[in-house]
Parts: C-alpha cells; sequence; structure tokens
C-alpha cells in the first residue's frame, strides 16, 4: 500500500502549522495552563484546527486524536487514525527557544506507520512511511535519507534528552551505561530525529509522561531510519485505545546492538 499522498498531505500541513507558530514566537502571547499545569497557547490551538481540518478534509474516513482537542475517545473506532502533537515543546517556545516542532503521525493496526516532525525555526523535517524509508530535509534544500549511527558501546553513546522536563534519574543512567556526553532538547519528535540522522545515539525518558501524539510520529520515523524505540524493559510501545500515557517510558537507540546493550543495563533499575 502507498503512503505517498498520505506522506506529502501531512509534510504540507506541519510546514503550514510551523509557518503560523512562527508568527507568534517570541511574541506577547498570553500562557493558559491545562488541568494537569501544563502551558498552552493561542499558537497551540492554532496549529490544532488547522491541522485536524486538514486531516479530515484529506482523509474523512481515518479518526483523528490531538493533544488539544476535547475528545479522546472516537480515534479508536477508525480502521486508521492520525496522531497530532500541534506544538510538541511549548515550554520552550514559550521560554523563546527554539526547542518545539510539529508532529504528525499515522497509526494503522495499533502500529506507527506514518510519521512528519518539522521543526519551524530551522526548516528541518523529518519524515517517513512504512516502505518509503525515512528523509531528512531543509526548507528549499534536497531531501537526504536519514541514517542512524553504528555507534553500538553505551559508554561511547551521545545522550539527548529532556531541556525543560529531565528526568532527574539521567544523571543514574548515565552512570550504569558509561556515558558523560548529553545534549538537551525540548521536543521529543526532535530528539528522535537526532538519533535517526546520526546526530546523537541514544534517547532516554524514563518517566513515562508522554503521551500517545508524543511519539507516534517519532517511532515511526526512527523505525524506518533503522533505528530502534521500545520501553525500558525493551517491550514495543503500546497504542491500545482507553488510555493516552504511554507506560514503561522511552528508549531509543540508533541501531539492534546498541539498544540491546542500553536495556541489558538499564531494566534492572526500573525492575518492580
Amino acid at each position: 500500500m502507498s503512503l505517498a499522498r498520505e506522506l506529502e498531505v501531512a509534510t504540507d500541513l506541519a510546514r503550514q502549522a510551523g509557518a503560523l507558530l512562527l508568527r507568534y514566537f517570541r511574541s506577547d502571547i498570553d500562557v493558559d495552563r491545562k488541568a494537569h499545569g501544563e502551558p498552552v497557547t493561542e499558537a497551540d490551538r492554532g496549529s490544532d484546527a488547522l491541522i485536524t481540518r486538514g486531516l479530515r478534509d484529506a482523509f474523512p474516513d481515518d479518526g483523528v486524536l490531538s493533544e488539544e482537542a476535547d475528545e479522546h475517545d472516537s480515534w479508536s473506532r477508525a480502521r486508521r487514525a492520525w496522531l497530532v502533537d500541534p506544538m510538541d515543546g511549548t515550554k520552550d517556545f514559550v521560554g523563546g527557544r527554539e526547542g518545539f516542532s510539529v508532529m504528525i503521525g499515522l497509526l494503522e493496526g495499533g502500529r506507527p506507520i506514518l510519521g512528519v516532525v518539522y521543526q519551524p525555526t530551522t526548516g528541518l523535517c523529518y519524515r517517513a512511511a512504512r516502505g518509503h524509508g525515512c528523509e531528512v530535509q531543509r526548507d528549499g534544500e534536497p531531501a537526504e535519507p536519514a541514517r542512524p549511527s553504528d555507534v553500538s558501546d553505551p559508554a561511547r553513546a551521545r545522550l539527548v534528552a529532556s531541556y525543560s522536563s529531565r528526568s532527574p534519574r539521567i544523571g543514574e543512567i548515565k552512570q550504569r551505561l558509561g556515558t558523560t556526553d548529553e545534549l538537551n532538547v525540548g521536543s521529543v519528535g526532535l530528539k528522535v530525529g537526532l538519533v535517526a540522522r546520526g546526530v546523537r545515539d541514544l534517547y532516554v525518558n524514563p518517566e513515562g509522561h508522554c503521551r500517545l501524539w508524543d511519539v507516534c510520529a517519532p517511532e515511526a520515523i526512527l523505525r524506518e531510519a533503522g533505528g530502534c524505540i521500545s520501553d525500558l524493559a525493551g517491550n514495543d510501545l503500546s497504542y491500545e485505545p482507553g488510555q493516552l500515557r504511554v507506560r514503561g517510558g522511552i528508549v531509543a537507540s540508533a541501531n539492534p546492538v546498541l539498544h540491546a546493550e542500553v536495556i541489558a543495563k538499564i531494566a534492572p533499575l526500573f525492575a518492580r
């Protein structure tokens, strides 16, 4: 099954939403708080409306689950569902930092089959679909295949972790792995994208705060690039209807050898 049209529509919508976000970036914008304390802005809501309207117009039979939507159930009844984070990294956006992105993923049969992650401030776009491979493209430049690294020793792994919500357990993980190299970035999609194109080798999120829309697009991208993603025990991430939180944490790595080594070293830290 070709996903060429789906990939082009998602890419175009991500770029349109990115342009919208840039109109608000580093401006005097009001910041509201959701029930659980996370920030949300007019920019988040505008991006959400643009993307969800575009997806429903293009693919009326598909479900849509967006972070900013009021309704979080009907998507699970569709054969395919789009999972949308209209602005991943809102804390970075509000703080005037560039570590935010637009993320659009497509789920079928409980597995991600397509993903687009777009960073508006740099014009960098990661995009992948099952059977199409994974590519990276800057606005106005030719696309290039994404190639993760072949680093297999955890002690040599270049780690990427959260900027605004860095887990206190990252230090413990680094000690267990023997690595000292750490870069901090806001958006999950941008962190996983750095692994997909070989700039970083490993991303670990031990806290289990991510939601389905945080991981669908990044998972599709990393897997098509040849990398690996799982929970802290090495199990596939779950997209089961009825729960929005990604339980068990996240490990995203450049290749199967590194992934197995990392899981073997850190899984005992989180065993119940």
